[in-house]
């Protein structure tokens, strides 16, 4: 009984941590490109659940768009989605096991948003290192990062102010 309540303690705990986390993604994305209405986030959801939840929150009237991946085999099945369906923007879960920052399914993620012309973003300076157009949070040390080489292959500007990567 003790290992349950020590169990929810510490999610109940990291929801909080984690919510933080994309607000100021949130506004960067809001600030830079206000026309994006659609995100998609493409993850195990399952497992992502905390991190799908903080980007509901930081991101009100922004349809979420999640796609649930238990696997490298489900990527081409996760880009027919997201091709069909469109989103302005993707965001990357840092932790994410199976499309997380230096995994090499984002790196494929990346790679054929922006040759699609949809910005991906990261919380982390490694998601901007593998290709994220921007990236500001708690892995950023809460500088905004931009990578401009990526912006100009998805045609996206990059926010003044941000330090290139």
């Amino acid at each position: 009984m003790k290992l349950v309540t020590l169990l929810s303690a510490a999610a109940l705990m990291t929801a909080p941590l984690m919510a933080g986390d994309y607000d100021a993604l949130g506004k960067a994305m809001r600030s830079t490109w206000p026309q994006v209405t659609t995100v998609a986030v493409v993850c195990d959801a399952a497992n992502s659940k905390v991190a799908v939840d903080a980007i509901h929150s930081a991101l009100p009237g922004v349809k979420i768009l999640v796609v649930d991946v238990k696997g490298q085999q489900d990527m081409g099945k996760a880009l027919g989605t997201l091709g069909t369906r469109r989103p302005d923007a993707v965001i990357l879960v840092a932790g994410d096991k199976v499309a997380g920052d230096g995994s090499s399914a984002a790196s494929f993620l990346i790679q054929r948003m922006a040759a699609a012309k949809v910005p991906t973003l990261a919380t982390t300076e490694a998601g901007v290192r593998q290709g994220a157009v921007l990236g500001v949070g708690p892995g950023t040390g809460g500088k905004l990062l931009a990578n401009a080489k990526v912006a100009a292959v998805a045609g996206v500007t990059v926010p003044s102010g941000a330090s290139q990567i």
